[in-house]
């Protein structure tokens, strides 16, 4: 099958000093619990919406699964933070949903669901992914991947204050970062040009690369995950450009028309820095990178677009954890918190 080519096309890059009479381990996992202040709802969405807006307040959807560790980093990071929690609960009723749970949702609009079917019709491929709904019980933000306390409390202003229904979200985050100077962190594999059309039909996919000048997150995000060797070696084998998200400079899209990276992004709707958009050879977008991750995820999403995975397999949740199973059987532990993808077992 070819899903698990993809996985082999990884595995192709490994050294080859793991003992395959050994199971590598699995690591990085962390439990995460709830706060108690999220409401307890029989997930009837059309009665959460009335209830919260009666109350001048939003529904917040968070979707989660067991041992995440970018939910552990949501809970213990920012739900903790006073400051969030208390913005979190004047603003917003909190409901949560395990992407791989059986208790069933009725939507605004009465379609039923389980908790899982709700997930995979939504397209869910990261935890946490957060959905906030309107008035109406229309999306109003939904956020893909953990953001970072400091860019998660401007997602939610932007959410309380009804800005969905001024600007678009990108240009509600770039209004809150620096208008210039400094420098975008650079790589080797970035192709020298701002052409994407002219890199398309070439038997390699185009990642596009969206980044911000002086940028904390992106500075680890190369120094420390575009580092991992595996994971470097994967990256060269697309073609890669770089963007500035505050530039103005011209670029050709990859249908061809003359855009300002700004423009650019703010059409894409890239709210968070570093940002990565997949197209395939022919220029469609077949996946994303739109929030923090480390390593291993970092590594899977690549190899995932690299073969075509997602014809076969949607669920990127379901690749990755096929990826990792093989690499331990082949004696390497997977550690899908760390900044190593993987390592030969003890």
């Amino acid at each position: 099958m070819r899903i698990f080519s993809a996985i082999l096309l990884s595995l192709m890059l490994l050294p080859a000093s793991a003992d395959e009479s050994k199971q590598g381990a699995y690591l990085g996992a962390q439990p995460s619990e709830i706060p108690y202040w999220f409401k307890e709802s029989f997930l009837e969405f059309e009665e959460d919406v009335a209830e919260a807006a009666e109350q001048n307040r939003r529904v917040m959807i968070y979707f989660h699964q067991d041992g995440c560790p970018y939910c552990a980093k949501l809970v213990e990071e920012n739900f903790a933070d006073p400051q969030i929690e208390a913005f979190v609960r004047k603003h917003f009723d909190g409901i949560t949903i395990n992407m791989w749970g059986d208790r069933e949702i009725v939507t605004v609009g009465g379609q039923n669901f389980t908790e899982t079917t709700f997930a995979a019709a939504l397209k869910v491929q990261y935890t946490p992914t957060m959905l906030f709904l309107d008035e109406q019980g229309k999306v109003a933000l939904r956020l893909n991947g953990y953001y970072p306390s400091d860019k998660f409390r401007q997602a939610l202003k932007y959410v309380a204050q009804k800005q969905e229904k001024q600007q678009n979200f990108n240009e509600f985050m770039l209004a809150s970062q620096a208008s210039g100077g400094g420098e975008l962190t650079s790589a080797d594999f970035f192709a020298d040009t701002t052409d994407l059309a002219s890199l398309l039909g070439q038997g390699r996919p185009l990642a596009v690369y969206f980044e911000a000048a002086d940028c904390e997150d992106c500075r680890v995000f190369h120094q420390r995950v575009l580092a991992d060797p595996p994971t470097r070696q994967l990256v060269q084998r697309m073609h890669n450009v770089q963007l500035d998200v505050m530039s103005g400079r011209k670029l050709v899209t990859v249908d061809g028309r003359s855009l300002s990276a700004r423009d650019y992004a703010r059409e894409l709707n890239i709210g968070y820095t570093p940002s990565v958009v997949f197209f395939d050879e022919q220029g469609s977008e077949v996946f994303r990178i739109e929030g923090f991750l480390k390593t291993f995820h970092t590594q899977s999403s690549v190899a995932y677009v690299l073969e075509k995975a997602y014809l076969e397999q949607p669920s990127f949740q379901r690749y990755i954890a096929a990826r990792g199973e093989k690499l331990r059987e082949m004696g390497y532990d997977t550690d899908i918190w760390g900044y190593q993808s993987f390592h030969p077992a003890e």
